[in-house]
């Protein structure tokens, strides 16, 4: 028995290395999508498994004749090891009248800050709202392990959807790499921005034009401030 242990781990191997070239191909199978200036269906290079603002699954990548991004709608083995964010409503806030009858959503004020000042920030979010300027602020939806989640559009949907930025600004969030994204990315888009300074940081250079209001000694005057220029 044991002179042919030798023969049977050299095919149980050969076994292997089939399974392992089986599941080889499936992983290289090529994923298509539409491709609008190629006007046809294309392989798409570089898939990458995301989610769109609805929590819904898709795959998205580069046409593989002229490099424009393609999408995808459905799930992959890819999104079983992501966490499934949760739903992003930016449009569901404050209406206001229009002729006396129809209605229609204001554009939302991103509030963008850092952990660390999240009781403030819930604080203005809610103080906001209740004077009658709809707001968006972070709720949740982070992926475990401080994973980012991988959005369709390549940003977070808020930041895409909301027309103003209200950056709250603290010596600690002046650090944070999330923070300096968010904003950096709303410059990039020419969306108004101002600050809500919490203490005496230093405004980095990119934003050294940005209306600031001083909210360390008198909260209430300095939110009047804030609201009278975000209702401009």
């Amino acid at each position: 028995m044991d002179e042919h242990d030798p023969l049977r781990k050299q095919l149980s191997l050969l076994v292997d290395d089939d399974v392992d070239d089986i599941e080889d191909d499936e992983e290289l199978e090529p994923i298509e999508a539409y491709c609008v200036r190629c006007r046809q269906m294309v392989e798409m290079t570089d898939p990458e498994a995301v989610w769109t603002s609805k929590g819904t699954p898709g795959t998205r990548g580069s046409c593989i004749n002229c490099g424009t991004t393609v999408f995808r709608m459905g799930k992959t083995p890819a999104h079983e090891a992501m966490a499934r964010p949760t739903a992003i409503r930016v449009g569901t806030g404050v209406k206001v009248a229009l002729d006396g009858k129809r209605k229609r959503t204001l554009p939302a004020t991103y509030i963008n800050f850092d952990q660390v000042d999240a009781e403030f920030a819930e604080k203005l979010a809610v103080d906001l709202e209740n004077s009658g300027i709809h707001t968006w602020i972070e709720t949740g939806e982070v992926a475990p392990e401080g994973e980012e989640i991988n959005w369709a559009g390549g940003v977070h949907p808020a930041l895409k959807d909301s027309a103003r930025m209200v950056i709250v600004l603290s010596t600690q969030a002046a650090e944070a790499e999330a923070l300096t994204k968010a904003w950096s990315f709303f410059k990039t888009q020419k969306k108004p921005i101002v600050l809500a300074m919490l203490d005496g940081v230093a405004v980095p250079d990119a934003l050294r034009r940005t209306p600031r209001f001083d909210f360390r000694e008198n909260y209430k005057t300095a939110f009047r401030q804030l609201v009278a220029a975000l209702s401009d």
